[in-house]
């Protein structure tokens, strides 16, 4: 069994809390998030809880955009053969599309190509830019992708094509030769919001070519709205901070998802089990939305969500959507077994606290899944976790990695640049290759590494609480308070609250043979609780026991719809009342 979670629950200042809750005419619940948030001042609280389009960043702050968006202009107005390099990813399709959607519009002649994750890999490729310079295209736009690719730039110059990057992952101390770079994390650059996504980046590239038009303001806020509902979904995909503009760009885009035109995401939707006209929350996008987006570059080809997102044809659409919901129940299941066959191996060698990270590899591992499993293998056992797939028909073993907060992965790798074939990525997720023969000294020397920085209690779960409530300040509108903190996710996750000294008021119900219902009661006040994953814990919520709770409030459109309030209450741990 895993070591209990350590509850983290932050002092908050009372009086500044009232003082908030006073200034914005809340209940104290939220007030003291947006405290412990750090939105203290009445203006950032409404700057933050408001979200405006207008509060966006002027595109041109970006370094380079001035000169990528004459030379894309100029390639549109020549009739110039433009191509798209995008990432197989759900960031790097939703970018394409919308890119390519606004070249369209501007008159411009665009192709794309999305590389093959099995048979290509990550990043752009020397023999991918030959091919398009074959083809006539004398501009290549890199979108969510490119940022480490110098040697397919030189290769792009010799053939007289020019290059565009558009990126967000981490650069290398020199950038790539190319025309223009546009990355908000480039040391050089001094954009205020370094946590863009590619999606979000290829937007600010849009935003300028847009303005380029002569479009009437209104018109022009029509295109930017439509926009954002594909950043929207490629920014929640890719788990970057909803803060400062991705808050905005979310907030706005998820509105926008509650009214579907494009056939594609209407199919997506459709087979995703939501219901026409139902805007989605973040969380929904990436649980139900988002893998199935990835699915397509996993385990096929993703240029099917490309198709998807472009296609007007309706029946089309849904024989799409349909080919994506397939190839993610396929994807569910080939990520079961491999953590199957992972866990199995640790339950002969358990995880000790002298392995401070993991590096786990096996022969013909689908290389579609292996971050999926890298991401669940890190939830299980809280330190940074490499997952590889060995070929042996050309050496290799391939696969992706993902971090705990403490650790920076890409740094960790860049310590031992010499094991590598290739890779990249940031300070929670990155990709490598490396020759077989040399899995064994990476997996030594990568758990010296962590062994330097981490100490024991890093490898423990913790709860970072926002507040402590009581059921008491539970009502329809204090709730209602703390989900217009949304869109949650990374960076700005769902409000966690912990109740001290409540009852299990009756014997909790398992159902779904893994999922938990029970009472809580405070003060002669219950409150229905749903507890995800909770049956091997039945014992701690027996009927009559007084336990401390990690509760959070998420919408409930059902109960609404039934008359009831338009929330519900997940119980996310327990411990004895001391």
């Amino acid at each position: 069994m895993s070591k209990p979670a350590h509850w983290q629950l932050p002092a908050v200042d009372e009086d500044e809390v009232s003082r908030l809750a006073s200034a914005l005419g809340i209940h104290e619940p939220a007030a003291r998030v947006l405290v412990n948030r750090g939105y203290a001042d009445p203006a950032a609280a409404r700057r933050f809880l408001d979200a405006s389009l207008s509060d966006l960043h002027d595109p041109f702050l970006l370094k380079d955009l001035q000169p990528a968006v004459e030379r894309l202009w100029e390639a549109v107005r020549g009739g110039e053969k433009i191509r798209l390099y995008g990432d197989y990813d759900a960031d790097g399709t939703t970018a394409v599309v919308l890119l390519k959607t606004v070249i369209q519009l501007a008159g411009g002649d665009v192709s794309h190509h999305v590389p093959d994750r099995l048979k290509d890999g990550y990043g752009m490729r020397v023999e991918a830019i030959a091919r398009a310079a074959g083809d006539g295209v004398s501009l290549v736009v890199s979108v969510d992708t490119g940022i480490r690719a110098a040697e397919a730039v030189k290769e792009a110059a010799r053939l007289g094509v020019d290059v565009i990057i558009t990126d967000h992952h981490l650069p290398e101390a020199k950038l790539p030769p190319a025309l223009a770079v546009l990355n908000p994390n480039r040391a050089d650059d001094t954009y205020p919001d370094k946590n863009l996504c590619g999606a979000g980046v290829a937007f600010k590239l849009a935003q300028a070519l847009l303005g380029k038009l002569g479009w009437p303001e209104a018109k022009l806020r029509r295109m930017t709205e439509s926009l954002l509902k594909l950043v929207a979904i490629g920014t929640v995909a890719d788990v970057v901070p909803l803060t400062g503009e991705n808050r905005i760009l979310v907030k706005h885009g998820l509105e926008g998802l509650g009214d579907l035109r494009n056939p594609g995401l209407r199919a997506l939707f459709e087979v995703a089990g939501f219901t026409e006209g139902q805007a989605p929350t973040a969380g929904q996008i990436a649980f139900r939305i988002a893998p199935r987006l990835n699915a397509a570059g996993r385990m096929a080809n993703a240029n099917d969500v490309i198709d998807l997102l472009s296609t007007g044809d309706e029946v089309r659409a849904h024989e799409l959507a349909a080919q994506l919901h397939a190839f993610n129940q396929e994807r569910q299941q080939t990520e079961n077994d491999i953590i199957q066959s992972i866990l199995e191996e640790c339950s002969r060698t358990p995880v000790g606290d002298d392995q401070a990270a993991l590096v786990v590899s096996g022969p013909g591992w689908h290389r579609g899944v292996v971050g999926i499993v890298a991401n669940r293998l890190v939830e299980r056992f809280h330190r940074p976790v490499i997952v590889l797939s060995e070929d042996a028909q050309d050496g290799l073993a391939q696969g992706s990695g993902r971090s705990v907060p403490k650790l920076h992965l890409l740094e960790a790798l860049e310590s031992m640049p010499e094991l590598f074939e290739r890779f990249g990525g940031h300070r929670q997720a990155v990709g490598v290759s490396l020759r077989i023969e040399k899995v064994e000294e990476f997996r030594s020397r990568l758990n010296a590494y962590a062994a330097a920085r981490l100490a024991k209690d890093d490898f423990r779960s913790q709860i970072d609480l926002d507040a402590a409530i009581k059921f008491g300040e539970v009502t329809d509108e204090s709730v209602a308070e703390i989900l217009r903190l949304a869109p949650f996710g990374a960076g700005n996750p769902t409000p966690l609250f912990c109740i001290f000294d409540v009852e299990v008021a009756s014997a909790p119900v398992i159902w779904k043979q893994r999922h938990v219902r029970l009472r809580l009661r405070q003060n002669g006040r219950t409150l229905a609780c749903r507890a995800w994953n909770f049956a091997e814990r039945i014992e701690e919520v027996q009927a009559g026991a007084r336990v401390d709770a990690v509760v959070q409030f998420e919408p409930d459109p059902y109960s609404q719809s039934r008359g009831y309030s338009p929330w519900c209450v997940t119980l996310r741990d327990v411990r004895t009342t001391k």
